[in-house]
C-alpha cells in the first residue's frame, strides 16, 4: 500500500509562533502526504486542546513559544495521548537539547537550519516509523547511556554546587550568597572554584549559558 492511501486520513497539528514555519511545513507535508489534515496554532497553551478537538496523530512543534517552554508539556501529553507522535522542529542546537526533548515524549528533533530533504525524510519517518531519531540524536542516546553527566554537566554538581550555581545564574555576589546561605564567603569561594574546575568553565558567562542550556534536563 503506498504512502498516500495508507495515510490519507493523517492529521498533523503544526505549533509554532512563526507563521512562516508552519506554513514551510504545511507545504512539505502536502508534498509527502496529499491528503494530510494540518492544522496549526501559534500558542503554546491551545495545543492540547486542538489535539483533543481535532484528533490530531502527529504534533510538529517548536521549542519555544512567547507563552512559554514546550518541554514542560511533553510529559502531560504523552500521558494523555500516549498514539500521538511528536517531533520537535526548533532553532536550537541539537547536540545540546535533543536529549531532554526525546526523554520528556518526543518522537524526535528536528533542527530549522535543516535542508528541505531532511524535513521530508522526518516527517516520513514520524508517519512510518512513529520516531525521527538523527545520526546525532542516536549517537547523543547512546552518549547518554554511557555517561549521562557527558550531556548534562550539571549532573556532576553536589545539590550545594549547584544551588551556589544557579544563584550565581541569577546574578548574586558572593556576600549575597554568604548571607543566604549563613557560610563564610571564602567558603564560597572555594565552592565556586570546584564548580569551575568540574564543569571545565572559566567565568560566569559560561555559567550561566550552561544552567540555562541544561538545568532540569
Amino acid at each position: 500500500m503506498d504512502l498516500q492511501t495508507e495515510h490519507k486520513e493523517m492529521t498533523f497539528l503544526l505549533a509554532d509562533d512563526h507563521s512562516i514555519v508552519r506554513h514551510g511545513i504545511e507545504i512539505v507535508i502536502h508534498e509527502c502526504i496529499p491528503e494530510a489534515t494540518v492544522y496549526h496554532t501559534s500558542s503554546l497553551y491551545q495545543i492540547e486542546e486542538l489535539i483533543e478537538s481535532k484528533n490530531v496523530d502527529i504534533l510538529i512543534v517548536d521549542a519555544h513559544f512567547p507563552d512559554g517552554n514546550s518541554l514542560h508539556i511533553l510529559p502531560q501529553l504523552k500521558s494523555s495521548y500516549p498514539n500521538l507522535r511528536i517531533l520537535i522542529f526548533s532553532g536550537l542546537e541539537e547536540n545540546l537539547h535533543a536529549i531532554k526533548f526525546i526523554h520528556a515524549g518526543a518522537n524526535g528533533y528536528l533542527s530549522k537550519l535543516s535542508e528541505e530533504e531532511e524535513v521530508e525524510q522526518a516527517i516520513r519517518s514520524i508517519v512510518h516509523k512513529g520516531e525521527y531519531i538523527s545520526e546525532m540524536s542516536r549517537n547523543l542516546l547512546v552518549q547518554y547511556a554511557n555517561n549521562p553527566n557527558s550531556i548534562n554537566p550539571l549532573n556532576s554538581l553536589t545539590k550545594r554546587e549547584l544551588q551556589i550555581a544557579e544563584m550565581y545564574a541569577e546574578g548574586y555576589g558572593n556576600l549575597e550568597i554568604a548571607n543566604q546561605l549563613d557560610i563564610k564567603q571564602n567558603t564560597v569561594s572555594t565552592i565556586k572554584k570546584n564548580i569551575f574546575d568540574k564543569l571545565k568553565i572559566e567565568n560566569l558567562v559560561e555559567l550561566i549559558e550552561l544552567i540555562k542550556t541544561h538545568h532540569k534536563i
